[in-house]
């Protein structure tokens, strides 16, 4: 009788709990057993195990194996297992020196002919297994993406054999190198000089850049707002090694999986309108995570605000005040961040056109506010930012017109402004708390007499009040002043335009 172990890890949300595969062989009937909670498809590895050990020129042995795979109350899913499964009872049977097992973690599911396939999680498996000091022996495919840790060591191979004869020290794995921390810039056709006119809708995207502040555009079609969403993460400051590995831990999770190109790149989600609750902040019965997640750390872009549910809106909510998800299902829970820099655009009525005389439409009073009711007061509440985008002159689409300031030229200011908040408060205003306003946000009294005025005269809530006063530390932070001032605090004002329709 033998007993082997072999080290991997599961998926609970974007965490990766370490696994160990325990495979006993005894005397007895043929059988091969799996324990500790698999569900089907880990269930299934049974049939593709022993086809990949037999197309490996390996022998399967005709004894009992039980199968255990531990901690038995966490459930297991997919065919990440069957590579450790496999291993062990090569390891079981004597087949396979068991001397480098207990220093490495094996992730991987079978081909029938003992190819290996690529298994989704790798980058936060990589991750868990940095407090471990195991070596990470994964898929070829999946060899770029766990090497995006740098301390974690990384092994790949194509097929078992070949990581068999390792452990037997009759050959070597592939030891993929890091890739390179700056990559070229996927996005970099959508810059800003290609936005005509909109010098207001322009500043208000560079000030929500700054800060990180959420922000609603206000405008008929064909305005430029959809060219104004795509082209805010090329003016977002650069992520942090920790935000990239956060965000890339989101996606290898995800159906659709992380590109390495992709790599501390700034997540642009952009769902239609028809898209559920679920679709939006994750779900399923083995809970998956949802656009917001996906834009962890990047921006989420809601098109046609207006033709989303209302109840799809509000599942928004809580999401924008504390960053991070928690799905629960009666069976299990997951916690996934969700961190998101919100920009939405929306149509002033019904049929589209502004209804200010120079486009006659008829839609009345009414039907302009049902219009602009299916957005509740407290998702508004949480957009720091509503700016109308108007139509342009004919004379502004001209070839020969003359255009606007890059993307790069933005950017440099907005990060800029960004590195003062960081050493200031170690955070982007946005982020800011009620006391850390309090202490960062001061305003002098008549700036103060200002704010009560347009409070009282918008009716707006607490939290609007502080995140006018965030708002106007960024444009301070912008125009490089210490001090909040009285045309900050203005300019913050006038971007609240849509309060002025809930205050009625």
């Amino acid at each position: 009788m033998r007993l082997a172990k072999i080290y991997t890890r599961a998926l609970v949300g974007i965490h990766a709990p370490e696994v160990v595969v325990e495979v006993h062989i005894s005397s007895g009937l043929p059988s091969l057993s799996i324990v500790g909670l698999p569900e089907a498809a880990v269930r299934e590895s049974k049939d593709r195990v022993r086809a990949a050990i037999l197309n490996s020129q390996f022998e399967f042995p005709m004894r009992r194996i039980t199968v255990n795979l531990a901690p038995a109350d966490l459930p297991k899913h997919g065919g990440r297992y069957d590579l450790p499964i496999a291993l062990g009872i090569l390891a079981a049977s004597n087949q396979i020196k068991t001397d480098l097992l207990d220093a490495h973690e094996f992730h991987g599911e079978l081909a029938l002919s003992g190819q290996l396939r690529p298994v989704p999680g790798t980058l936060p498996a990589a991750l868990a297994a940095l407090g471990s000091n195991h070596i990470i022996v994964v898929p070829a495919e999946n060899a770029e993406e766990a090497a995006l840790i740098g301390k974690v060591k990384v092994k790949a191979a194509n097929t078992m054999l070949e990581i068999c004869n390792y452990l037997q020290q009759q050959g070597e794995l592939h030891e993929p190198d890091k890739p390179a921390d700056t990559h070229k810039r996927t996005r970099s056709v959508a810059d800003m000089s290609d936005v005509r006119g909109q010098h207001r809708a322009r500043r208000a995207l560079e000030i929500a850049a700054a800060g990180r502040h959420n922000m609603l555009m206000v405008g008929p079609p064909g305005t430029g707002k959809s060219m104004l969403a795509s082209r805010l993460p090329g003016i977002l400051p650069p992520m942090t090694e920790q935000h990239a590995q956060e965000s890339a831990a989101v996606s290898s999770i995800s159906h659709q999986g992380f590109q390495v190109s992709n790599w501390k790149q700034r997540p642009f989600r952009n769902p239609h309108h028809t898209a559920s609750g679920v679709a939006l902040v994750g779900g399923g019965s083995n809970p998956s995570p949802g656009e917001i997640s996906l834009a962890h750390n990047g921006v989420l872009f809601l098109d046609e605000l207006t033709e989303f549910d209302r109840h799809v809106l509000d599942v928004l909510r809580e999401p924008l005040e504390t960053g991070s998800i928690t799905i629960s299902r009666a069976a299990r829970q997951a916690d996934y961040p969700a961190n998101f820099q919100l920009v939405a655009a929306m149509n002033p009525c019904p049929q589209g056109y502004s209804c200010d005389g120079k486009n006659l439409c008829q839609c009345s009073h009414e039907q302009q506010q049902r219009h602009r009711s299916r957005i509740s007061a407290p998702l508004l509440d949480r957009i720091d930012i509503h700016i109308e985008v108007p139509r342009l002159d004919k004379q502004v689409l001209d070839q020969n017109a003359v255009r606007g300031e890059c993307s790069d030229t933005i950017r440099r200011r907005v990060c800029n402004a960004y590195e003062r908040q960081l050493s200031r408060a170690g955070k982007s205003n946005a982020e800011l708390t009620s006391t850390e306003v309090d202490t960062y946000c001061r305003i002098k009294t008549g700036e103060r007499k200002l704010l009560e005025q347009a409070m009282e005269k918008l009716n707006l809530s607490a939290r609007a009040y502080h995140r006018i006063l965030k708002l106007a530390r960024t444009i301070a932070d912008v125009a490089e002043s210490e001090n909040i001032l009285q045309t900050h605090l203005t300019e913050a004002i006038s971007y609240r335009s849509l309060d002025r329709f809930t205050s009625h």
